[in-house]
């Protein structure tokens, strides 16, 4: 029999916070993300490496380094300990496949960049991806391509700067 899938995000205590929902109203518009479920998982998975590293604190140098290695092949930034730490969830939501398809200017917008990616049109070394909450780790953002079919429209410049509509 298969295991029960659980949701791996936690929802807000306040669910009325005002501050709160014009903050996640701002990051969904700046990634393009489908709805407020998506910030949760990515503070989850950044509360989630927090814990960890606050438990590694005390621990060995080994084991410290080996944990940093882990984060810097998924692609954070990261030196020490206090910098896991630091760590929010715009940085998760950076490495997310749908951000770094519009970082990389294969998109126009971060919503053009998830449609790409939700119909089949990008593929990660080799192998399409359909998924847009995607990890991208540091060494595949060089392998990431888009249909061949595919012409991205380049937006016009609506007027050049000095020219003056004359009635």
């Amino acid at each position: 029999m298969p295991k029960r899938k659980r949701k791996q995000y936690s929802r807000p205590k306040n669910p009325y916070n005002k501050v709160r929902i014009k903050e996640e109203a701002e990051i969904i518009k700046k990634y393009g993300l489908k709805n407020k479920k998506e910030i949760w998982k990515a503070d989850t998975a950044i509360g989630k490496i927090r814990k960890q590293a606050k438990k590694l604190i005390t621990a060995n140098e080994e084991k410290k380094q080996t944990f940093l290695a882990k984060l810097k092949k998924i692609g954070f930034k990261v030196n020490d300990i206090a910098e896991v730490l630091s760590l929010k969830k715009e940085d998760w939501l950076t490495r997310r496949l749908q951000t770094v398809i519009f970082n990389l200017g294969l998109a126009t917008t971060p919503k053009q960049a998830r449609q790409f990616i939700t119909h089949k049109l990008i593929s990660v070394n080799g192998k399409t991806m359909n998924i847009p909450s995607y990890m991208v780790k540091f060494g595949e953002e060089k392998e990431i391509s888009l249909d061949k079919s595919i012409k991205i429209a380049k937006k016009k410049e609506k007027k050049v700067e000095g020219e003056k509509d004359e009635e």
